[in-house]
């Protein structure tokens, strides 16, 4: 074989090389296309469900908080209204005992018609 003949085949041999190379270092770099792709789709979809999940908890914690004001001012209507009768039934007794004393000492003012004896039971308003 002459010189020319075995450059010839080396050249050739050498281009299929570049080719071949060529071509698994373009698979190469459809692969990693792909996988950078679906890398970031996969952390779209995370971010997406993210800020779903955070919106729903601030939603539900929006609702638990107007509950929650809403349950303290029922708390705050229903403590005024039993506080003013207890003042008053309290206010009531503290008359009767008064007018006991009184009657006990003989100090009490008699009406005409009225038995001084009789105690009347505190009015609930």
């Amino acid at each position: 074989m002459s010189s020319h003949e075995q450059s010839y085949r080396a050249g050739e041999t050498m281009g299929r090389t570049q080719e071949k190379t060529d071509r698994m270092m373009g698979n190469i770099g459809e692969k990693a296309q792909q996988a950078k792709e679906k890398t970031k789709g996969t952390a779209q979809a995370a971010k997406d469900k993210a800020q779903e999940n955070t919106a729903a908890a601030n939603e539900k914690a929006s609702e638990m908080g107007q509950y929650t004001k809403e349950s303290a001012q029922s708390g705050k209507d229903n403590t005024g209204g039993f506080l003013q009768q207890t003042g008053e039934k309290v206010k009531g007794m503290a008359q009767s005992a008064t007018e006991a004393v009184k009657q006990t000492f003989g100090m009490a003012q008699h009406d005409e018609d009225e038995d001084p004896y009789v105690t009347h039971p505190p009015r609930n308003y």
